[in-house]
């Protein structure tokens, strides 16, 4: 695989963080996203200080568009050729039920897992075509596949990434861009923190008695998927725990 210039959102903690020190180690240049700027700083030293490659922070919200432009529009003219957009920005907040929930919170999880998604697709995507090279990895869930209790707005979403995932690649279907969807099962990030609103513990026994995936473990996905030869496609990718067979099915021990 040849030395790529990848952007990654969301790439603070997590699956992004996790997909961000995969490719570093692999001696890619990174653009990094995300809104905590101390986190983002300690992740490009680490990645500069362990595996010698650059990195260009570009910190702001990718719910803000006008903001998404501007940081993108900034970028030296040697880092615009981006060969790799991973999409991995994403949350979701509670667990209510559809018909109690809040407005203003689904209006947050909207906006980050759908529409952020296609405004960087769009700020980023001519571009690639323009150079006839380039790959898009979105990070979608298995929750896309099945809703489950508390959580349809984020399965809608997931569910959404799938369909756009699907419908860029029609899109792109005459050109050598490549598109692939990511779709993790249980993995044990900061993502269930948020979810339930700052609750560690009830995020802690989304996990109990199994072992989840970790970001590492999906960035080996993602990473597999990119550094495939440019005439191999991956379209989509499930990824669960061993002891996880569904969105709501997993085996736990007691």
């Amino acid at each position: 695989m040849e030395k790529n210039t990848v952007l990654i959102t969301g790439a603070s903690s997590g699956i992004g963080e996790g997909c961000a020190r995969k490719f570093a180690k692999n001696g890619h240049r990174l653009i990094l996203n995300g809104r905590n700027v101390e986190k983002l700083n300690a992740v490009k030293d680490e990645l500069e200080e362990k595996y010698g490659v650059e990195v260009w922070l570009l910190p702001f919200d990718v719910r803000d568009r006008a903001a998404a432009r501007a940081a993108l529009d900034s970028l030296p003219e040697e880092w615009k050729a981006i060969d790799v957009l991973v999409n991995n920005a994403g949350l979701v907040i509670g667990v209510d039920k559809e018909h109690e929930g809040s407005l203003d919170e689904w209006d947050v999880v909207i906006d980050t897992n759908v529409k952020a998604l296609l405004a960087m697709t769009r700020l980023v995507v001519p571009g690639m075509v323009e150079r006839g090279r380039g790959h898009v990895i979105n990070m979608g869930s298995i929750a896309g596949d099945y809703a489950y209790p508390g959580g349809s707005v984020y399965c809608a979403c997931k569910a959404a990434v799938k369909a756009l995932s699907d419908g860029l690649r029609i899109d792109l279907v005459d050109t050598p861009i490549r598109v692939t969807n990511v779709k993790p099962g249980l993995v044990e990030t900061n993502f269930s923190v948020v979810r339930f609103r700052g609750n560690k513990a009830a995020a802690d026994n989304v996990y109990e008695g199994l072992r989840p995936l970790t970001g590492d473990d999906v960035a080996e996905v993602v990473y597999f998927a990119a550094s495939l030869p440019e005439h191999i496609q991956i379209a989509e990718v499930l990824v669960m725990p061993t002891n996880q067979a569904t969105g709501t099915i997993a085996y736990r021990k007691k």
